[in-house]
């Protein structure tokens, strides 16, 4: 027992996934029945941060949440500390509030803060290490774009929607005689795409690793038609882009850590090929049902095995690190490291192999 580690900090940061509540559980119930430490769930992730918002979470908080979605915490992706967003009678200001949340570490007595989240909570998670705070990191991302970690929890819980929603498609698709886009969810990565896209059994996958060719796409659809396989999926990452294309943005919003909101390429293929080959086409975009529902079996075993080697992490005094999952072993690296590159598809995959040899195409 770590004599020092009496007070603990919780936030979740960014977009909520399926397992943020085991992780929650899994840190939180030995903190108080091997640590005797009082946990502080912060709300709203870092919004709640630099607003002071929190509570002492208690037993009965954290009981049977192991298989519940979201986070108890509630979470945000428009509230990273060092670029606030302030409204004003001009409009929104960016502030660096950093300080605010300092103050608030400080005034709670925490002796260290866990903060679950991905890219954007680790680069803040790295920043705060350096100013001072105990500060570690769980990686969390359904799009599972962290590098320094064989994957993030969520990110098979959302695989496995997405599978889902495509094995259901193709039933309409095949009675319909249809050609069916899916748009999922993945920002500047195709992990989601891909797996999903293999496991659905998608004729054609696009991935934002892979700019796809216009005519592939057109000539591999027209090809199924025209021997006998009268319906097709086409599986599509948000990022996805054509060779002479640029990424389909929905939106920008300078509150939120990244600005860039993607969205609308599903609907573009969608259109395209139902314009170029006369096949009459469908676009479902998965959007946010892919965050949400029970986390699987996977994510809540992963996610309890990142909340305890987090809470170990804090007691050793291994501030700075992030926990990290390296074949089956969860250990832990430093921050810095994981936050140096996004984690991709790599163009030599195992996973894209296998999905061209059982015929599906990347469009190139």
């Amino acid at each position: 027992m770590n004599s020092k580690l009496r007070r603990i900090g919780i936030l979740t940061g960014g977009g909520d996934c399926p397992g943020l509540n085991a992780v929650i559980r899994s840190i939180a119930k030995p903190a108080m029945t091997e640590y005797g430490a009082s946990v502080i769930g912060i709300l709203d992730g870092f919004e709640g941060f630099v607003e002071g918002r929190m509570r002492e979470l208690t037993p009965k908080d954290i009981a049977g949440i192991i298989n519940v979605g979201g986070t108890i915490l509630g979470t945000s992706n428009k509230g990273n500390p060092f670029m606030f967003p302030v409204e004003t009678p001009k409009g929104i200001d960016i502030l660096d509030y950093s300080q605010h949340a300092i103050q608030n570490y400080q005034d709670w007595n925490l002796d260290a803060l866990i903060a679950i989240g991905g890219d954007g909570t680790m680069h803040i998670v790295d920043k705060f290490t350096e100013l001072g705070l105990n500060m570690v990191g769980v990686p969390k991302t359904i799009d599972n774009d962290l590098a320094s970690t064989d994957v993030t929890f969520g990110y098979y819980s959302a695989v496995s929607v997405a599978t889902d929603a495509i094995d259901r498609l193709q039933t309409t698709a095949s009675s319909h005689h249809r050609v069916m886009v899916v748009e999922v969810m993945g920002r500047y990565a195709g992990w989601i795409a891909l797996g999903a896209g293999i496991a659905g059994s998608a004729d054609i996958i696009l991935i934002p690793e892979i700019p796809f060719r216009w005519d592939k796409v057109y000539e591999h659809v027209l090809l199924r038609s025209k021997s006998g396989n009268r319906f097709s999926i086409v599986c599509v990452a948000e990022g996805a882009k054509a060779d002479s294309g640029d990424q389909v943005v929905k939106e920008m919003d300078k509150k939120r850590t990244d600005p860039v909101r993607l969205g609308g390429i599903g609907e573009l293929v969608g259109k395209k090929i139902e314009e170029e080959t006369g096949l009459e086409t469908r676009t479902v975009v998965l959007g946010h049902i892919l965050r949400g529902g029970s986390p699987t079996p996977y994510d809540r075993i992963l996610a309890t095995k990142y909340g305890w080697m987090a809470l170990k992490l804090a007691a050793e005094g291994k501030f700075g690190y992030m926990v990290s999952l390296r074949g089956d072993e969860v250990s832990s690296v430093p921050v810095k490291e994981a936050i140096l590159n996004l984690r991709t598809v790599p163009l030599d995959s195992q996973m894209i192999q296998s999905a061209r040899a059982v015929g599906a195409s990347f469009g190139d």
